[in-house]
């Protein structure tokens, strides 16, 4: 379901950007980059390597202090904040618990698969559905060091919508599994 329901929103998302007509809100230089400039000389495969490396090294260099900033945050809330208080906080009784859970997930930095653990750990402790599903696409889609790569391609008004319409996504998403899932 986790992963129907987050192409459903990947669709419905860009359907909604594509709407809204938002093409010259992409970086001017990704634009005016052409693809033939970039490979326009067969390169051999050690020449490949060397390019790709390079490439890891400008990106990973630009990101790095994000990166730690949310795995540093993500491991305060997984390691100092009492479980006690994530179930009364993310618990059945409450009803803004799908907001929490997606706010409590935009700083983690980590994929779905660093994302798992936690959300079992919460799930064994009542949290419900919906919520976790909230809080693992909120980490996955949302985090901090992603939004930083993203707006080094899109512009501001482009990366605000894309928020929004994740938000507003996550969190319906979050809500109708409870509703229906409880």
């Amino acid at each position: 379901m986790y992963v129907l329901v987050g192409l459903m929103l990947a669709v419905v998302g860009g359907t909604v950007i594509d709407k809204l007509n938002m093409n010259d809100q992409v970086q001017d230089y990704i634009r005016d980059m052409e693809e033939e400039d970039i490979f326009s000389e067969e390169l051999t495969f050690k020449q490949r390597i060397d390019f790709g490396i390079e490439q890891v090294k400008e990106v990973a260099g630009k990101v790095w202090p994000y990166i730690l900033i949310g795995v540093a945050i993500g491991a305060g809330i997984h390691n100092w904040v009492p479980q006690s208080y994530i179930q009364s906080a993310l618990g059945n009784n409450n009803v803004i618990s799908v907001f929490l859970a997606t706010l409590i997930g935009i700083p983690i930095y980590a994929d779905i698969f660093g994302v798992l653990p936690i959300a079992e750990a919460l799930f064994s402790k009542g949290v419900p559905i919906g919520t976790l599903v909230a809080f693992m696409m909120a980490v996955t889609t949302l985090s901090l060091p992603s939004l930083v790569m993203l707006s080094k391609v899109v512009k501001p008004k482009l990366l605000g919508i894309f928020i929004l319409i994740c938000l507003i996504g996550i969190l319906s998403i979050g809500i109708s599994f409870n509703w229906f899932l409880i």
